[in-house]
């Protein structure tokens, strides 16, 4: 079924510090097809997930959504990214410190940069948070997804510590956030899909 749709999908990348919480959220949305997480916008080449941690690759942890955008808008993701993390907070979510865990936009084309600083600045001028919004927004460059005991993190192991105590929480208050824009767990929609 996604070979036959992949012409129409598209993709797009978002940071909002420790990836295993960015992916949690975006897989919940409906619309989209995977979140993988990764690293992107650092200088070396194949980074692995111990380099990225010494904040010396340039590197975010990030998500790269492929998303469908007949059911959901780059505008919603926008929604989400800016309404999932501090974004006036910089090099640092939480308790997760560092340029890795920076807010950033990778855009993928004109009109999603556009529509990524246009939101940006809108959110500013309306005073939409205390402080100003320091999200980085630049132009995607090449997505090294991460390690695979980082990919579906929470998924696999919601009962890790950092999983029940900060990633549920905050995927509580998102999916009660984008409640009408979550993907259906209705028994019989499983079944179809083969869940």
């Amino acid at each position: 079924m996604i070979t036959n749709q992949s012409a129409n999908l598209a993709k797009a990348t978002f940071g909002t510090g420790c990836f295993w919480c960015t992916e949690a959220l975006y897989e919940s949305l409906d619309g989209v097809i995977s979140a993988v997480s990764g690293y992107e916008g650092g200088q070396r080449p194949n980074p692995t997930y111990r380099d990225v941690c010494t904040g010396t690759t340039g590197h975010a942890e990030c998500v790269e959504v492929t998303y469908d955008p007949a059911k959901i808008t780059y505008q919603e993701l926008l929604e989400a990214f800016f309404r999932s993390h501090d974004p006036t907070s910089l090099n640092r979510q939480g308790e997760d410190v560092g340029t890795q865990y920076r807010s950033v936009i990778f855009y993928h084309d004109d009109e999603q940069e556009q529509l990524a600083k246009t939101a940006k600045a809108e959110l500013d001028k309306i005073g939409a948070y205390d402080r100003p919004i320091v999200t980085e927004i630049s132009p995607a460059e090449t997505f090294y997804e991460a390690e695979a005991y980082h990919q579906s993190y929470f998924e696999n192991n919601p009962n890790q510590g950092y999983c029940a105590f900060v990633i549920a929480p905050k995927l509580d208050k998102f999916r009660k956030v984008f409640k009408e824009k979550l993907k259906s767990t209705r028994p019989e929609e499983s079944k179809v899909i083969g869940l």
